[in-house]
């Protein structure tokens, strides 16, 4: 947490507020976060943010001849507020822009990361490696065929593995899974190639709703705006160990996978 949908609810939500804006100042108050935060007032002071986009769950936004990139890490929150707006003990970073508004970074964890980027963004090691993004034209039952052939790893961590597709977590990864009848705990190379259909539109789906819903809170996460996400109303799986599956009644089994919290249907997952 915050995955790939909440991570483009952010982006959607401030991206009006930033893009063309000039930056009138910087204020670091956590120097290091998961990495040391570099000296980011002389790259950005004075300069427009240009652009914003996401890359599986970082963001990056374009300004002058470099660029940010920003990760939530597990905890964090950007939010839009007026320039005067007093720090909280958690507000690690704030952006002013021009205009009266503040872009502000909150991280209680201070897992999230920060750095400035210079050259062809996509070439760093953060996300070079990384997959096809799961909405995205890349992203095809024949690709993910292909991609799972010989793989022994159980089918939930190869979802979750950036390097086979870019910003799919824990959450969406149970649910869609229980919506394509997919038992996590399957070696991915057992995959099939209707079954890797049904997976792909699963993901599209529930990622789809997600992001409409504005992200899942579970603890932290809120938007751009500062409203907690609601897809957490819509969850059939995850956090739901014990309960009645949603398709046939049967409880809901919880395992551990990879360290991560793993809830599936025997009956409905195969």
């Amino acid at each position: 947490m915050p995955e790939l949908p909440e991570v483009e609810t952010t982006l959607r939500g401030i991206r009006p507020h930033v893009l063309g804006r000039r930056v009138e100042e910087v204020a670091v108050r956590a120097p290091r976060l998961r990495l040391p935060v570099p000296e980011l007032a002389p790259r950005l002071v004075g300069r427009a943010l240009e652009g914003l986009r996401r890359r599986g769950k970082y963001l990056l936004f374009a300004a002058g001849e470099g660029h940010l990139l920003l990760h939530l890490g597990m905890s964090g929150s950007l939010r839009i507020l007026p320039a005067a707006a007093p720090p909280g003990p958690h507000d690690h970073l704030d952006w002013t822009l021009e205009g009266g508004l503040c872009l502000r970074f909150t991280d209680p964890r201070r897992f999230g990361l920060v750095q400035w980027l210079q050259g062809d963004p996509l070439a760093h090691p953060l996300l070079a490696g990384l997959g096809p993004e799961p909405l995205g034209e890349a992203f095809t039952a024949d690709y993910l065929y292909r991609a799972s052939r010989g793989r022994r790893v159980a089918v939930k961590a190869f979802l979750m593995d950036g390097r086979v597709v870019a910003g799919v977590g824990n959450i969406y990864a149970n649910e869609a899974l229980h919506r394509a009848g997919i038992r996590p705990l399957l070696p991915a190379g057992r995959l099939s190639r209707a079954r890797c259909g049904r997976l792909v539109a699963a993901l599209r789906e529930v990622l789809a709703e997600a992001v409409a819903q504005g992200g899942t809170t579970l603890r932290d996460f809120v938007g751009g705006d500062g409203r907690p996400g609601y897809f957490a109303q819509a969850l059939r799986v995850y956090g739901r160990a014990g309960a009645p599956c949603a398709g046939c009644g049967a409880p809901l089994r919880e395992v551990r996978l990879a360290g991560r919290s793993t809830v599936y249907c025997p009956r409905c997952q195969r």
